[in-house]
């Protein structure tokens, strides 16, 4: 059995989603050089409902302070969940309220998505190496 460093994980959940904002921001940079200002604003909305949804997961999961196993489970459901609901309400408004490039709003979405991917196989790869290095 592991303890997990709840400083540590919180500390990587937030800088996610700082790191989503970021990638939302460059994509948008770039949209606007190839595609103009629809492309750029919709680049900007499909990273920033990848990056609401993670903010969403990242507050109800260290939002409070878990004491237990089974409570920090649950946290971690319910932050889950409400991650895809925000996600699907979001692309939605987005989808009735704005005009978009679609290409330009998913492509920024996945990107910011395949961060989040990237960011959590680094973090388990170096918990990994942490643990063989300290047996």
């Amino acid at each position: 059995m592991s303890a997990i460093d709840l400083p540590r994980a919180r500390r990587l959940a937030f800088g996610v989603v700082v790191g989503q904002a970021a990638v939302s921001v460059v994509a948008a940079a770039c949209a606007f050089g190839l595609g103009g200002r629809v492309a750029a604003l919709s680049a900007l909305a499909g990273g920033g409902i990848a990056t609401a949804g993670s903010l969403t997961m990242a507050a109800v999961v260290f939002g409070g302070s878990a004491s237990e196993a089974q409570r920090a489970l649950s946290r971690f459901y319910l932050g889950e969940a409400l991650k895809l609901a925000v996600v699907a309400v979001l692309f939605v408004v987005v989808l009735k309220v704005m005009r978009v490039a679609p290409l330009a709003m998913f492509a920024t979405f996945a990107a910011t998505f395949l961060m989040y991917w990237i960011a959590l196989l680094t973090a388990l790869s170096a918990a990994r190496a942490y643990r063989v290095e300290s047996l």
